[in-house]
């Protein structure tokens, strides 16, 4: 129905049209209302009532816009021999409509006329030097698989203007077709020091040293991009080979640059026993999420941090917190720490072995917990129940962990101060 109706459009309309047209002036009064057929007609992809409209339009104002667009709607229709045949009439062999030119090329190549399409493209690239028809020879050269003389029209090319368009088909050339790969990618790297690393560039370079297993080069090319993108998905890439490398400080760096994933680098921290940046770390997580997980761990990290005796205001804050995350979390751990620290700094003794007996009910048979209890024992003076205790920890798993051995020593001593005591009364 819209053929048909673009076909009436055509009758009625073409006794509007102006024998004389002035410059910059319309040729006919219904000029504007061809053009949006003709546009409507190539959007919902009706291309021969386009080329229709378009050719009208070329007829009635001798306008070069109209006579291309009809030229562009017959390649897409794939009449070859149309867009061919009109080019010849109009151009008679001349280059100096280069844009017809250039469309009869694309009908030749596309129609398998390989040699006339050479012939006709090698003329064109050398009357107008312009780079896209250096594109268009060396395009021709590479479906022949004539890949030296097809490279040789695209340097051409990007020695004009260091187009990335040109530079990406030159290097997949040397390395795909060529196989001369380091070349490539030195061609695609030298580019991208002087111009910058464009997502098209860093991207091929990407795919070169993937291929290639070169993790070094990969590692290089994310963090480039990830400089001008800051994206998440290039942020894990760079991750993961940081992780696979093993060069954990790197990716310490990285991470504390960008800010990208605190919960690794908090695990990072942890790995390294860095207390006071984990203990930080914990504690900006817990503000964010308001998760009392972060808080215990803030307070235990806090608590490593010290190697000897913790001062007494920041080992009350770590008590506040530890009790502050009991209330909601009854995690074992938190538990057990703030029990252990209740019990080894004689702040509340007694409420600390509250902790450690809670933990014990369930997890009665782990070295740690019994340590802890056993440590209570000992604090009280109660060294004999201490030791049965810690007897009992030191064959469990774990139980021969320096601090429980020590413990086992203070105890064995508290013991043996004990009987000397007896036999002087």
């Amino acid at each position: 129905m819209l053929r048909v109706f673009l076909i009436s459009l055509l009758l009625l309309l073409s006794a509007c049209s102006q024998k004389s047209i002035k410059p910059h002036q319309k040729a006919f009064d219904a000029e504007d209302t061809y053009i949006v057929f003709a546009l409507r007609a190539e959007q919902i992809g009706d291309h021969k009532s386009a080329a229709r409209l378009f050719r009208e339009l070329y007829e009635k104002s001798s306008k070069k816009e109209y006579l291309y667009r009809y030229l562009q709607d017959k390649i897409v229709l794939k009449e070859y021999g149309d867009v061919i045949k009109t080019v010849n009439n109009l151009t008679d062999g001349s280059l100096k409509d280069a844009e017809s030119v250039r469309l009869k090329t694309i009908a030749l190549l596309e129609s398998n006329r390989l040699q006339e399409a050479k012939t006709v493209s090698i003329a064109l690239a050398q009357y107008t030097q312009a780079p896209k028809d250096y594109l268009l020879a060396s395009d021709i050269y590479t479906k022949t698989k004539d890949y030296k003389l097809a490279l040789k029209y695209l340097e051409g090319a990007y020695i004009k203007e260091y187009n990335e368009e040109i530079l990406d088909k030159i290097s997949v050339i040397l390395y795909l077709n060529l196989h001369r790969k380091k070349e490539a990618i030195a061609e695609l790297e030298s580019h991208a020091r002087i111009h910058g690393c464009s997502k098209l560039i860093c991207n091929r370079l990407i795919s070169f040293y993937s291929h290639d297993n070169n993790i070094e080069g990969l590692l290089s090319v994310y963090k480039r991009l990830y400089a001008k993108e800051k994206s998440e998905d290039i942020a894990q890439k760079i991750i993961q080979i940081y992780s696979y490398k093993r060069k954990y400080v790197k990716l310490i760096n990285f991470l504390e640059e960008n800010h990208i994933d605190d919960t690794l680098l908090l695990q990072l921290y942890v790995s390294g026993e860095n207390w006071k940046k984990a203990s930080k770390l914990a504690l900006k997580l817990y503000r964010e999420n308001d998760d009392y997980r972060y808080l215990g761990q803030s307070a235990i990290y806090k608590y490593e941090s010290f190697k000897g005796k913790v001062p007494k205001k920041v080992l009350y804050n770590i008590i506040a917190n530890l009790e502050n995350v009991v209330k909601y979390n009854k995690d074992l751990l938190y538990m057990n720490y703030l029990g252990y620290i209740l019990i080894d700094y004689d702040v509340n003794i007694q409420k600390g072995m509250h902790y450690i007996r809670e933990v014990l009910k369930k997890k009665p048979n782990l070295s740690y917990f019994l340590d802890s209890l056993a440590w209570g024992y000992y604090k009280l003076g109660k060294c004999y129940r201490a030791k049965k205790i810690m007897l009992k920890a030191i064959k469990l798993e774990g139980g021969d962990d320096p601090e429980i051995r020590e413990h086992l020593k203070k105890i064995n001593k508290c013991i043996k101060k004990s009987r000397r005591v007896k036999k002087k009364r």
